[in-house]
């Protein structure tokens, strides 16, 4: 397979397409209704490989959004990030952010189907990833098109006896094509808000979120929560189009973005809220009981 050598999955009952790009992070650049874009295309694929600038529906891993140091420890293990090396990438106060993974080469297609496409990253077998998260693993994303529903599957699967922390998290832009913003309208369930500083990183506050069901308009989101419900539902509908995305199994943690300087917005499942490898409360990926998440994106 060439560099960025494009995998397009074609649902059999619709027209809606999906397109993977193993060779730069397995990241998902397209999901097409009828020909109508529903993936923010924001500064392109290219822009993501070398610059690490999201699109599309990146891969955020070993860790999504930010943390709030240069290091971490889980148990007797300590690990000191450096910006610049092992795929480490930092925000504008200088904040690790989004993990390693970023346009990534190293996948590996092990099955593909017009269908299905699944690729596995050994994780274990790179010493410049292992600098910065030194849990040998190996990563594999399934997915899948049919029916109007986009799944993707993760699993981690460790290598040796070191468990593997999972506080990975996925970002899909979505927008409605030729739908203006102030028409959009956006449905998030119930769960709790994560406030944050001026940094971006939890202060420890929390609040109750209810249900929510409200036009978009010129609301700015970048918010964290987590006690998302298995199966929890968030939306964005106008223009005769709906867009779902439902965090099937494995994503307890969510962030809601949508920035003023672009119509998208993001419902991004996360294994673990935000900074949870410096203060805890993720699963881990045992030898012999990986780790599994699924969410899916449903365009009604």
């Amino acid at each position: 397979m060439t560099e960025f050598e494009p995998c397009t999955l074609a649902d059999p009952s619709s027209d809606l397409t999906a397109t993977f790009v193993p060779g730069a992070g397995m990241i998902g650049t397209s999901l097409s209704d009828g020909g109508e874009e529903l993936l923010g295309q924001r500064r392109g694929l290219r822009a993501y490989v070398f610059e690490a600038k999201t699109m599309g529906i990146p891969l955020l891993y070993p860790w999504a959004n930010r943390l709030s140091g240069k290091g971490y420890r889980v148990g007797a293990t300590e690990v000191a990030l450096t910006p610049g090396s092992g795929g480490v990438h930092t925000d504008e106060h200088g904040a690790p952010i989004h993990g390693t993974l970023a346009g990534d080469p190293g996948w590996r297609v092990t099955e593909r189907s017009a269908t299905t496409v699944t690729a596995e990253l050994d994780f274990g077998s790179r010493p410049e990833l292992l600098a910065s998260f030194p849990f040998p693993h190996l990563l594999s994303l399934a997915v899948s098109l049919a029916d109007r529903i986009l799944t993707v599957r993760t699993t981690v699967t460790a290598t040796t006896g070191a468990a593997v922390p999972l506080c990975f998290g996925f970002h899909p832009y979505l927008q409605l094509p030729g739908v203006l913003r102030d028409q959009w309208r956006m449905e998030t369930p119930p769960m709790r808000a994560r406030l944050v500083d001026a940094r971006g990183i939890p202060t420890g506050a929390t609040e109750p979120h209810p249900a929510i069901s409200e036009s978009l308009g010129e609301q700015v989101f970048d918010d964290g929560f987590d006690d998302v419900p298995a199966g929890a539902v968030f939306a964005v509908s106008g223009g005769g189009r709906r867009i779902e995305v439902h965090f099937d199994t494995g994503y307890p943690a969510a962030q809601i973005y949508a920035p003023a300087t672009d119509d998208v917005i993001c419902f991004e499942p996360m294994a673990a809220p935000t900074d949870a490898l410096r203060r805890g409360g993720y699963r881990m990926a045992r030898q012999g009981a990986p780790g599994v998440a699924q969410f899916s994106i449903r365009v009604r």
